[in-house]
């Protein structure tokens, strides 16, 4: 998975997008540049209490699946800046969206509840796969059952104006030195996110997604979006098929489990590894504690595909592969580089 994936599958829904570093405009009431200590906010008023942090989540929740709009989205961190033209439509219980890059390679992807096309138009390949919706943007409540109160703090911290939109800024801070601070803006009135930041325990910024500019309540027509996600011609169609699973099936375990994260889902999914001639499959197994979330890929190992146990750091997301006897493993996620090798040094083969 290329870096700039891993951005914006933390910052977008788990949707794969190829957006790729380029220099684009951030918004004019911006954070300070990402690995920079936070700038003063206008205080909260004298009545404003910290938020309850379930409340605050739920809230944050909710506004997502009840929200239209559209706008430009931008994610960075110190070592790149990509942008995506977002539209998003809300009719009862169903969502979709459709995401278009606006840096590096033209991409397009949409995603009818758990149905997602990408399209490619270089290659003239359309992916279709199913894939589990843990949260809606910025795929905060990963895990609605998680204790999130019992490994964060939440407080408020002021209010500041987000493309133009007045916004609640809260932080959230870690109980422990096993995942990163947040600092949310949600906008006032519905508290749909508008704004994420994660940091370091001393204030520096990893990285950030938020929207530089952003209409609310647009009157997008659903039906529209579905046409265009079907439309299908010109394109070669392959579908990835996920196969539900456990750890436990699959012949692994964690042998010593990791304080707040709990495992939310695990698949086997296509691999370009090849067994005896022919692709074999990976298995994905995700945690997480309700905000951060941790992936360990497993798959056949592949001299070919494979090299050296290795790491590897792009803003918030960390990355450690290494070998276990004939398997080659890929730990990822948005937590701090201890955290990540915890669960590389206890996932282990139980036959």
């Amino acid at each position: 998975m290329r870096a700039a994936e891993r951005l914006c599958v933390r910052a977008w829904l788990g949707l794969a997008l190829t957006v790729v570093g380029a220099v684009v405009a951030m918004p004019a009431v911006a954070s300070p540049p990402v690995g920079v200590a936070l700038h003063a906010v206008a205080p909260p008023t004298k009545n404003a209490e910290p938020p309850n942090i379930t409340a605050w989540l739920m809230r944050m929740h909710e506004a997502s699946r009840k929200r239209s709009y559209v706008g430009t989205f931008v994610v960075s961190s110190a070592a790149s800046m990509s942008s995506a033209r977002i539209w998003h439509v809300c009719q009862g219980d169903q969502q979709v969206e459709r995401v278009e890059t606006l840096t590096g390679s033209p991409r397009s992807v949409y995603r009818h509840n758990d149905q997602v096309h990408t399209f490619m138009p270089d290659s003239r390949v359309m992916l279709s796969e199913r894939r589990e919706s843990l949260g809606m943007f910025p795929d905060l409540l990963k895990s609605v059952g998680g204790d999130i109160a019992g490994f964060y703090t939440a407080k408020a911290i002021g209010h500041e104006r987000v493309a133009g939109i007045q916004t609640d800024l809260i932080e959230l801070r870690p109980k422990d030195n096993l995942r990163f601070t947040y600092r949310i803006w949600a906008e006032e009135k519905s508290g749909l996110v508008l704004k994420l930041q994660t940091l370091t325990d001393d204030g520096q910024v990893l990285e950030q997604a938020a929207f530089s500019e952003l209409q609310l309540d647009v009157p997008l027509k659903m039906g529209t979006l579905l046409q265009m996600m079907a439309s299908t011609d010109g394109y070669r169609v392959e579908k990835i098929q996920l196969h539900k699973t456990t750890a436990d099936a699959e012949g692994w375990v964690l042998k010593t489990s990791v304080p707040g994260f709990k495992s939310v889902s695990c698949y086997r999914r296509p691999t370009s590894a090849r067994v005896a001639g022919n692709h074999a499959e990976s298995m994905q197994w995700t945690f997480s504690d309700g905000l951060a979330s941790v992936s360990m890929f497993v798959e056949p190992y592949d001299s070919q595909y494979h090299q050296q146990a290795s790491s590897l750091s792009m803003g918030a997301t960390h990355t450690i592969t290494r070998r276990v006897d004939a398997y080659w493993v890929t730990v990822m996620g948005e937590v701090p580089l201890g955290t990540l090798q915890l669960f590389a040094s206890g996932l282990e083969r139980k036959r």
